[in-house]
């Protein structure tokens, strides 16, 4: 029997149709994933950004255990996933980047390079791992060590 975690997957809506695949791939890696996103199955019909964010996006973030981040070439435009990302790391929620299958390392949001606690390639196990908090670094998209990054330094 499969595990199963709450989970938003923050995305853009022009990738709504990969939701499925992540989803049938965590199956397949053990792990029921009950999605508190907003997507085409379930849209969002309020017009107010503000109304939005406060009753629809936050109360599904505070809800799921991990944010889940589905990286694309256009994710890194969208104000809509900075504002989960943020969202989810004031709440204090794990934060995991999900590399979509066959996009190699193309841009990501700002605030994903700054608050993920794990970055994956598209690999059942290895997205399960770091939903789950056994992985805590980051990945190209074929699973390699991420190049390091530069951290900002303050002197005390």
């Amino acid at each position: 029997m499969a595990n199963s975690r709450n989970v938003f997957i923050s995305h853009i809506h022009e990738d709504d149709h990969r939701l499925t695949p992540l989803k049938d791939l965590l199956n397949k890696a053990g792990m029921e994933v009950r999605d508190g996103s907003i997507h085409s199955d379930k849209p969002n019909n309020a017009k107010s950004p503000d109304y939005i964010k406060s009753e629809i996006l936050k109360p599904r973030i505070e809800w799921a255990s991990v944010l889940v981040v589905l990286i694309s070439p256009d994710t890194k435009d969208s104000d809509w996933v900075s504002w989960e990302i943020e969202c989810a790391e004031r709440m204090g929620k794990r934060i995991v980047g999900v590399w979509d299958h066959g996009e190699a390392q193309c841009d990501m949001p700002p605030a994903l390079d700054q608050y993920a606690d794990a970055i994956v390639g598209w690999q059942g196990e290895r997205v399960k791992d770091a939903i789950e908090g056994r992985i805590n670094n980051r990945e190209q998209s074929d699973g390699s060590p991420a190049s390091p990054r530069s951290v900002p330094r303050y002197s005390c």
